[in-house]
């Protein structure tokens, strides 16, 4: 048995300062004020005085590397890093090599998740095979290995003919297409942002453009075809508007913002640190200010770390010449109470609940109830901390050195501590 003892306990009915009483891998109560602690000698107990307490955080956007580029990352270290950010369920890209267009590789990811026990590692399928973008991946089997969210992440998938077929034939089988939308033509060759600082330092930048024009396309398509559509990684104000216009007009969409485009814009670059090379590049001062006031009014859906781990000797080159991507498990929950000051309720809301609906996860993201699953975080929203290591097996991070607010305690998987703040 857990106690986990006067938090700030999102429930279905609101938030209540109660104790959580967990037993085996459900919650068994919430008791509010209890006369008696309720509890065995054995119990035990988690101090969760100033801290929320609720659903486990879900990452519908997460690089494991494996199989293939075990060097930078593996499940097994991606799996210590989410549980270390409070998250009890990830959805592992399919970027990997070989790319996850087959139900077997699927169910490898999925068992291998298991295996580790630290979160649930859900795998995505691939739109096309290979993410060559030219023939649509094996949609059956992977449906059939329990995949439900299909992208091409790390590429866009530029045939619209192709994506409209792939749009048609998930429509009717409750799975989402979510997109890297990056038109390569306008974004080729660009290593940042392109406005004032891209044209002082002399970099060839990506437009705004590049996105947007993506974006608009593939919502087009959407009302043709009636397909569950999800937008990752947003950027610009440009793309928040258009998603705002298509959730106006009913459409079916979803979208999520990462971290470090809510904490950092184009001038960190000036530094030329490679920990700030990240695809869709840091915008202007401007696109962030209105990705946080999208977030917090609803407009995009969810915080997802699109954690990109790259190992040290990648990272030891000049800006142009590194990889783009960086990781973001660990910081994810302190970055966006940094950035944003967002309340409890939003904030499970937009790192836990509406993530578990989109990736279709229903043992993930439920209000704390008793009967409910025990797949909990405690996160302290007040403590402030400097990140210096991470359990990732990479440590390309732009929060390195970075003072945040807001620290995870502890990480439940169903009743089971996966991580405890120990400092």
């Amino acid at each position: 048995m857990i106690v986990i003892r006067g938090g700030s306990v999102l429930t279905p009915d609101g938030i209540v300062v109660a104790d959580v009483v967990v037993d085996g891998e459900e919650v068994i109560a919430v008791d509010e004020a209890p006369a008696q602690p309720r509890q065995s000698p054995s119990a035990q107990v988690l101090d969760a005085s100033g801290c929320w307490v609720g659903p486990g955080l879900v990452d519908l956007h997460t690089h494991l590397r494996e199989p293939g580029q075990e060097w930078k990352e593996d499940i097994a270290s991606g799996s210590r890093a989410a549980a270390a950010g409070g998250f009890t369920a990830v959805v592992a890209m399919p970027n990997t090599v070989p790319a996850i267009d087959e139900g077997h590789r699927a169910r490898f990811v999925a068992e291998r998740g298991a295996k580790v026990g630290l979160c649930d590692v859900v795998p995505a399928g691939a739109l096309s095979l290979g993410r060559e973008g030219e023939h649509l991946a094996r949609f059956d089997e992977l449906i059939e290995a329990g995949v439900r969210l299909f992208t091409d992440d790390g590429d866009t998938l530029v045939d619209a003919g192709l994506l409209r077929r792939a749009m048609e034939y998930l429509a009717d089988r409750d799975c989402v297409i979510a997109q890297h939308a990056e038109d390569p033509g306008l974004a080729g060759g660009g290593h940042m942002h392109e406005g004032s600082v891209s044209s002082r330092l002399g970099m060839r930048g990506l437009p705004a453009l590049a996105e947007e024009t993506v974006v608009a396309r593939d919502l087009a398509l959407v009302e043709l075809t009636g397909a569950t559509y999800h937008v990752q990684h947003v950027s610009t104000a440009g793309t928040v508007e258009l998603i705002r216009r298509a959730k106006a007009a009913g459409l079916p969409v979803t979208a999520e913002v990462a971290p470090h485009h809510l904490v950092f814009d184009h001038h960190e670059v000036e530094s030329m640190d490679p920990n700030f090379k990240m695809y869709p590049p840091l915008r202007t001062p401007d696109d962030v200010a209105e990705l946080r006031r999208a977030l917090l009014d609803g407009t995009i859906d969810a915080v997802a770390t699109d954690h990109a781990p790259h190992a040290d000797h990648e990272q030891e080159v000049t800006f142009e010449e590194a990889p783009r991507g960086v990781i973001g498990l660990e910081t994810a929950a302190a970055a966006t109470i940094t950035a944003t000051g967002i309340d409890q309720q939003r904030f499970f809301e937009a790192l836990s609940i509406s993530p578990a609906r989109i990736a279709r996860l229903e043992e993930h993201g439920r209000p704390v109830a008793p009967g409910s699953p025990a797949n909990l975080v405690v996160v302290d929203p007040t403590a402030t901390w400097t990140p210096r290591r991470f359990h990732s097996r990479s440590q390309n991070s732009p929060f390195l050195g970075r003072q945040l607010t807001g620290k995870v305690r502890a990480t439940l998987l169903r009743g089971r501590l996966t991580h405890q703040e120990t400092a």
